[in-house]
């Protein structure tokens, strides 16, 4: 079966706008996020395209920064002090990747937790890692939620996660492991991947190669979250699963694109509506 994480997504910008329609009638301040840009990367400008299309669609106020290529650290440093300070922005956004000159850690860690909407902070992170009430990395959070919405429960469950960055594989796991499921991180020093995978009730793909994994790699009626985003060799975008070759033995999986994709600008909103009510208290 296949899920459809446009079709989720949709729902809950949907139940957002709901939401922040009623703030509007009763004339209060509405969430605001700023999302900052440097240089002119083309994905970039379209993944904050996309987040600008969402700000809108769900009434939310949205602000893009548009900085210059040879911006200094200290210039984006005073920026992000001026967003921190600013009583009316919500969400701050910085989007990557940032140019080489510019430390990267040192900016995300700059942004205050409370407005961090992409839950980079370590702040953040540590709340993760003790199961408090945080900002949770949008994309994780978007596989949590399609799972719910498919009323897919994790307790006992194995999950193999393969791919251990920071962004999607760590807190998946931290995630999975707080519904109670027996959770394993895979990663390209891991023996008998293969083998690992197959035991495997949910396997998460997050590891950036086209199609890598087959049918040989899925457990008969697995749940198949594909995060890849690819292009194979007619230049398609495909994910890090196979899907023609795996969907005839998953019991769920995601599609590439229209999974995992759209959830992540979905949860991006949500986290800014969060970080919106505990600031409006």
């Amino acid at each position: 079966m296949i899920i459809s994480g446009k079709e989720i997504s949709a729902k809950r910008k949907e139940d957002l706008k709901n939401r922040i329609d009623v703030l509007k009638e009763e004339g209060k301040r509405l969430p605001k996020l700023v999302v900052i840009l440097v240089g002119d990367n083309q994905a970039s400008q379209t993944y904050v395209r996309n987040k600008e299309n969402g700000c809108h669609y769900v009434g939310m106020e949205s602000e893009i920064i548009r900085l210059s290529q040879e911006i200094t650290q200290d210039e984006l440093e005073q920026t992000i002090q001026r967003l921190n300070d600013d009583q009316y922005v919500d969400g701050i956004l910085v989007q990557l990747p940032l140019p080489k000159h510019i430390n990267e850690d040192n900016i995300l860690d700059l942004i205050v937790p409370s407005k961090d909407v992409d839950g980079f902070h370590p702040a953040n992170v540590a709340k993760l890692v003790l199961g408090q009430d945080g900002l949770v990395p949008c994309t994780p959070k978007g596989m949590m939620v399609l799972l719910e919405e498919m009323k897919y429960d994790l307790s006992g469950k194995e999950v193999v996660v393969v791919g251990r960055s920071n962004i999607v594989g760590k807190p998946v796991a931290l995630l999975c492991l707080a519904n109670n499921a027996t959770v394993t991180i895979a990663h390209s020093k891991t023996k008998d991947l293969k083998e690992v995978c197959r035991r495997a009730d949910v396997l998460i793909a997050a590891i950036g190669k086209a199609k890598f994994f087959d049918r040989s790699y899925v457990k008969d009626g697995a749940v198949v979250l594909d995060v890849g985003i690819n292009r194979d060799e007619n230049n398609k975008l495909c994910g890090d699963v196979d899907f023609e070759s795996v969907e005839p033995v998953a019991g769920y999986i995601t599609p590439v694109p229209g999974g995992v994709g759209p959830m992540t600008i979905a949860m991006l909103l949500e986290n800014t509506y969060q970080a919106y009510l505990k600031r409006e208290g």
